[in-house]
């Protein structure tokens, strides 16, 4: 930012050159400083400060980041799936909860980790009954993100609710939420993993 401030607008070969890396090392620094808005860019100007200081760099950062850019594959269950098989597929995935379905891929409901042990403790015969039986309907009592929300949305919701995960929707033309992703505390953890190493 200093060598910006001093000598912009500069080019990111020119930047590179003053500390001494190869651009291609620089491209993730950069990348931060760009998405949060301390820098700027235009193509065949260069790089150039535009004034805002760091007081809020992180959050501004987290702002831009959308849950469609760093979502799951969501792992799913159909609302026939017996509890048993609910809870096969839930440790083979390793995850902590499972989004019901119907056969479009359309949100019927959420089971979590505690839901399926709740049921397991005093019934017997896992494998006759359905995850339909156990698990969250779609509804006020279901908290599910758009792409469009941004992460901090996305960890305030999971925070406020106490959920391991939540489902990415996109809003059918009938009213039904398609499922297109998953937000994990595994995702949002990979995340700051991922801003940390860039820095």
């Amino acid at each position: 930012m200093k060598i910006v401030k001093e000598e912009g607008p500069i080019s990111g070969e020119q930047i590179a050159s003053h500390l001494h890396i190869s651009r291609a090392a620089l491209r993730p620094h950069i990348a931060i400083l760009t998405k949060t808005g301390l820098l700027d860019a235009r193509p065949r100007v260069g790089y150039f400060y535009v004034g805002k200081e760091g007081k809020h760099f992180w959050r501004d950062y987290f702002e831009r980041i959308t849950v469609d850019d760093i979502k799951a594959v969501p792992v799913v269950v159909t609302e026939q799936a017996s509890v048993y098989d609910a809870a096969v597929t839930l440790f083979v995935e390793e995850v902590g909860a499972l989004f019901v379905v119907d056969e479009d891929k359309c949100l019927k409901g959420m089971v979590s980790h505690k839901d399926l042990l709740k049921i397991s403790l005093g019934t017997s015969d896992l494998t006759m009954m359905p995850v339909a039986v156990v698990m969250t309907r779609i509804g006020p009592g279901l908290v599910t993100l758009k792409p469009e929300e941004n992460v901090l949305d996305a960890a305030a919701k999971m925070w406020e609710f106490n959920l391991e995960a939540l489902p990415v929707v996109q809003e059918e033309g009938d009213g039904k939420l398609r499922v297109t992703g998953r937000i994990s505390k595994t995702t949002l953890i990979r995340l700051l993993t991922d801003v940390a190493k860039s820095i």
